[in-house]
């Protein structure tokens, strides 16, 4: 028997994916945003199997250095840009992209002194309010990264979206408007879009997408489905059942003996819990996929288990696997129930769920 709980990971569904980026962008290059140990289905393992990325955007310069060491050629970007000055010559040497989005980075370039010139991507602010230059610092900060010699030049520019995952939101267009304004007749490249601007927002594709969520298969619009755009779930997290127990009505399960039977059925307990990362407040009805069909979580999630309601005429037997979300069951779908979002669930699994590649 294989290890439990484990995280599937689809190769033939990452390749799917990319693929179907690039259709849906065929003007635009492709940065992979692998960051979170690539949405929790793998840092290497994800950027050797869309190894034909155009590049990888990264949120810590240590995921960075990862990906070199394990072979990785391709351009990589972070996100969130360096932090400190002893790390630019780190820049330089593995060739890695910056982004600058603050005073204090753009003065560690200026006050260090490089073998090579860094390829930076000026971060400007545009309705986010979280990172980047105000629209009001763009000539001045723009104008100091031009006369810097550790910067390559062109310099690009880049924004980000606050509300792309709302289709019939106006702030998304009048953030590509203030950027569109303000670049206009500059050098460079450009990106705006992450996954649910390439899916929703078309004309902010420019020269580079920045798919995160979609890279997986899984949409980044509340109510929406992946598989709604041609994209395919790579990732199945699965575990078995440990134990099949005669349950009677009117006897509680669990911690605090939350749920109590209304009539006689069977319990499945599952192993896997919040110390694999599999949230505690799953409501109960929450959903799992069993022998062909979905059974509800009753009672509390605990550490290291969880218990589900198999039905009084249930056959289930110890062993059997049981699909938490994947192509079955929808992360998507899991994480309605749970009152988060997709990205939460897979990034969130901890080192106990053996993460295991498949084709």
């Amino acid at each position: 028997m294989k290890p439990f709980p484990r995280a599937e990971i689809s190769r033939q569904a990452l390749q799917n994916n990319l693929t179907r980026l690039r259709e849906i962008a065929p003007n635009s290059k492709v940065m992979a945003v692998v960051k979170a140990n690539g949405y929790g289905h793998g840092l290497l393992n994800v950027a050797q199997c869309v190894d034909n990325a155009d590049g990888f955007g990264l949120a810590r310069l240590e995921e960075a250095l990862q990906l070199r060491v394990g072979g990785v050629s391709a351009k990589l970007l972070l996100l969130e840009g360096c932090f400190r000055q002893s790390d630019l010559p780190l820049l330089v040497e593995h060739q890695i992209d910056t982004v600058v989005h603050h005073e204090s980075q753009l003065e560690m370039l200026e006050q260090s002194s490089l073998s090579k010139p860094i390829t930076v991507w000026m971060k400007v602010d545009t309705g986010m309010h979280r990172l980047g230059f105000d629209l009001e610092q763009f000539n001045e900060v723009y104008q100091r990264l031009l006369t810097c010699p550790n910067v390559a030049k062109p310099i690009h520019l880049m924004t980000h979206f606050a509300c792309a995952d709302e289709p019939d939101n106006a702030l998304t267009q009048r953030q590509i408007d203030a950027f569109e304004q303000l670049i206009k007749g500059l050098p460079g490249d450009v990106t705006l879009a992450n996954s649910a601007a390439t899916l929703f927002w078309p004309h902010s594709q420019c020269d580079w997408i920045r798919p995160g969520i979609a890279l997986y298969g899984v949409s980044p619009v509340f109510g929406d489905k992946g598989t709604h755009h041609g994209l395919t779930p790579a990732m199945e997290l699965v575990s078995n059942l440990i134990a099949v127990r005669e349950h009677k009505a009117g006897e509680s399960v669990g911690y605090g003996a939350h749920w109590t039977a209304d009539n006689d059925t069977r319990l499945g307990v599952v192993a896997i819990g919040y110390g694999d990362g599999y949230p505690r407040n799953a409501p109960e009805g929450t959903p799992v996929w069993l022998n062909g069909r979905r059974v509800p979580i009753v009672g509390r999630v605990s550490m290291d288990m969880l218990t589900v309601d198999l039905g009084k005429d249930a056959t289930d037997k110890v062993g059997d696997l049981v699909q938490l979300w994947g192509k079955a069951l929808a992360v998507e779908e899991v994480a309605e129930h749970i009152g988060t979002i997709a990205y939460e669930l897979v990034t969130k699994l901890t080192p106990r769920v053996v993460v295991d590649l498949q084709q």
